[in-house]
């Protein structure tokens, strides 16, 4: 099954993923994608115990999900894909553009060298002509913090 959802929010899970976008959504499974987190057995139990009875969770790094993709793709359960950064969604875009077709930008916040798009998106120049990539190979790109918000278009945050 297609994900229902796939996302760059560099919080990774929190209320807003878990309540907002997996509820509605009826997320069985989130794949969480994080080269650090993957390799951090007490971060992971950490976001065990933000994700909510009868959704189950998977870690993995970026090259180990690249290689998985097809399989996360072919299995039946309705799954969201989160990772934290642009590289890493560029990363797995180029694995697989079909599985990561539509892509959510969620919340990335301030750091130096990001310039504010959006209230809850900030991008380095190189993090945007990244993801105008993306969308010249095809992919769909929306920033969208929550559901009920009207989906914001790449081209409008340039």
């Amino acid at each position: 099954m297609p994900f229902v959802l796939s996302r760059v929010d560099d919080r990774l899970i929190h209320g807003q993923v878990v309540i907002g976008w997996g509820r509605p959504l009826g997320v069985q499974r989130i794949l969480l994608i994080d080269d650090d987190v993957a390799a951090n057995d007490w971060e992971q139990d950490l976001y065990r115990m933000a994700v909510p009875e009868g959704v189950t969770i998977e870690f993995a790094g970026t090259a180990a999900a690249a290689a998985r993709l097809g399989a996360w793709q072919a299995d039946a359960r309705r799954s969201m894909l989160l990772t934290g950064s642009v590289p890493s969604l560029v990363r797995l875009y180029a694995a697989d553009p079909v599985a990561l077709h539509r892509i959510n930008l969620g919340g990335l916040h301030h750091r130096p060298g990001r310039t504010e798009r959006l209230p809850y998106l900030y991008l380095t120049p190189d993090e945007y002509h990244s993801l105008v990539e993306l969308e010249l190979l095809g992919a769909d790109i929306t920033a969208q913090d929550v559901p009920s918000a009207v989906p914001v278009g790449l081209g409008a945050l340039a």
